[in-house]
């Protein structure tokens, strides 16, 4: 991939997309399948806001079933189901446990009620590419086989436990990454650290926007017929660089953070219920226990979010309460992260029931031509987002598409039907290779994983182990040059899972960060302030 603003390219665009997240990159790829010429811009870098601050789940919405929100429940069972075939490595079934209470709102018999409306919603389940896909039914398992294999379970009251099967996403980043690496396939033209600062106009109509450069220090101005803004909870504030502000759209911020502690469930992503109603999980994840997610409006400069010591507080008293033995404490968490989630306008006032629904929204009713925007969504929809998108798109620019593919084929990288053969090729394709950074590799790469490996082959050093679970140095190399990382979060958050689990140990960080700096040629002067800002992020806030 390659920065495209840095090759003074003159095209005109069918569609620009300002926002490289989740919503944008789905955007991109199906707009890119359809024909059209595209252009994605990300004032960062691709999935690095709320796209990365996700439960890494991929799943039906179950809780949205007691708000009878029947639509979206069938549209993210079938969008999970179509994520597990064309991105085969990086969403997975998994299970999850609902302990059942005496409590009403955890009875057995109620939440037997909803698993069946889930099981029946998600009929279509078992129509997967790959057999290892398939997801079961629900079933329930007693109290005591609960507690057996769940241990840190809450013994009193419980009374049996309810089993499903959702989806885990391993990655989500490189989820976001392999949907913008498929447009680019198609053609798209994309840049990350590419901030849009205005609009440019012809015949009273948006005609394109002025983009600032910031790697380069400069602006380029960049013409398309028709801007889509999937800016997500920066949506409104690019709206306000419209017609001068003049645009009243408002949108609404959730906070959501997640912590990373030592492990404490082991088999099962185990769902709870606090006493307001709200859900949150425990999700075994690389070795350790994911915690999350909060639900809090937040009022303010997205720009200036931070997770705060309080936010974790309200989190570890919500665990200690509903599970384990109540000691969960702050010196208990490796690592802790969160982002903002944008809710359309007109939801209900509590931001947890609050549905994740979406919006496609014609800016020509408030008089600005040539501009839509998108809010709201999540990941397990946001590939038929860019569908319904696609219909609006046709509608402005007065087109006639081609129907949408993006269901009927693997995303880059996703390219293999049998994940058993594909994951048992790999393992005895290099037996000089740790075992547990063949699957690793194998997961996060998928039919990339020979580029990898051949890195890694060109220079002993390369195959230097840095995390836990088996990820190598030459991982480093390819984000860089086949990934356009350019800065060390990059790379260390987002192209490979080195940091996502907290810090690896500075002498592994330092490591990865003098091999960055040889690539891209920083000087020490770079190298200190890239390893400044990595080893800021990861420590827990005060």
């Amino acid at each position: 991939m390659k920065r495209f603003i840095e090759e003074n390219s003159k095209e005109q665009f069918d569609v620009i997309i300002i926002g490289g997240g989740i919503t944008g990159a789905a955007v991109a790829y199906e707009a890119a399948t359809r024909g059209l010429k595209v252009a994605l811009l990300e004032k960062k870098d691709f999935g690095w806001a709320t796209s990365a601050a996700t439960s890494k789940l991929i799943h039906g919405g179950l809780r949205y079933l007691a708000y009878m929100e029947i639509p979206l429940v069938r549209e993210s069972l079938r969008e999970r189901r179509i994520l597990e075939n064309i991105a085969p490595t990086l969403v997975y079934p998994f299970p999850f446990m609902m302990p059942n209470y005496k409590s009403l709102l955890n009875n057995r018999w109620v939440l037997k009620m909803g698993m069946i409306m889930y099981d029946i919603l998600s009929f279509d389940k078992g129509w997967t590419w790959d057999r290892s896909k398939k997801i079961p039914l629900h079933s329930q398992i007693s109290r005591e086989k609960a507690l057996q294999e769940e241990p840190n379970l809450k013994a009193e009251g419980l009374t049996a436990a309810t089993i499903y099967y959702d989806c885990q996403s391993i990655f989500p980043e490189r989820l976001t990454l392999m949907f913008i690496k498929s447009a680019v396939n198609y053609g798209a033209k994309v840049a990350n650290y590419a901030e849009v600062k205005d609009f440019l106009y012809r015949n009273n109509s948006i005609a394109g926007v002025t983009v600032y450069d910031t790697l380069n220090n400069k602006e380029i101005d960049i013409e398309g017929k028709l801007i889509i803004n999937c800016g997500g909870p920066w949506a409104d504030i690019i709206l306000k660089k419209a017609e001068n502000g003049t645009v009243k759209h408002q949108i609404r911020r959730s906070e959501g953070i997640h912590i990373i502690t030592k492990p404490i469930v082991h088999k099962y992503a185990v769902t709870l219920m606090n006493k307001k109603g709200r859900h949150f999980f425990l999700i075994p994840w690389r070795g350790y226990t994911l915690i999350g997610t909060t639900d809090k409006e937040y009022v303010g400069n997205p720009d200036n979010y931070r997770v705060t010591r309080e936010s974790i507080q309200e989190l570890l008293d919500d665990v200690n309460e509903y599970f384990g033995d109540g000691t969960l404490s702050y010196n208990d968490i490796k690592y802790t992260y969160g982002g903002l989630r944008p809710l359309v306008d007109d939801q209900v006032e509590g931001t947890y029931q609050s549905s994740r629904r979406y919006e496609i929204y014609d800016n020509a009713k408030e008089g600005v031509q040539g501009l839509i925007t998108v809010e709201g969504g999540k990941y397990t929809t946001s590939r038929n987002l860019a569908v319904k998108v696609m219909k609006v798109v046709e509608k402005k620019l007065q087109y006639s598409l081609p129907k949408s593919i993006t269901h009927k084929q693997h995303l880059a990288g996703c390219e293999i039907k049998d994940l058993e053969a594909f994951f048992n090729t790999v393992y005895t394709s290099d037996t000089s290779f740790d075992k547990k950074s063949l699957e690793v590799l194998a997961k996060y790469f998928g039919s990339e994983i020979d580029t990898v490996i051949k890195i890694a082959g060109s220079n002993k050093k390369f195959r230097e182990i840095v995390t836990h679970d088996g990820e190598i140095l030459a991982e480093v190399i390819y984000a860089i040059r086949h990934e356009m990382a350019r800065t060390l979060p990059d790379i260390v958050f987002r192209r490979t899972g080195i940091c996502t689990a907290g810090n690896p140990g500075n002498d592994k960080l330092t490591l990865v960060a003098e091999t960055a700096a040889k690539e891209l040629q920083w000087d020490k002067k770079e190298l200190s302030m890239q390893l400044k800002e990595v080893k800021q992020r990861l420590q827990l806030p005060k």
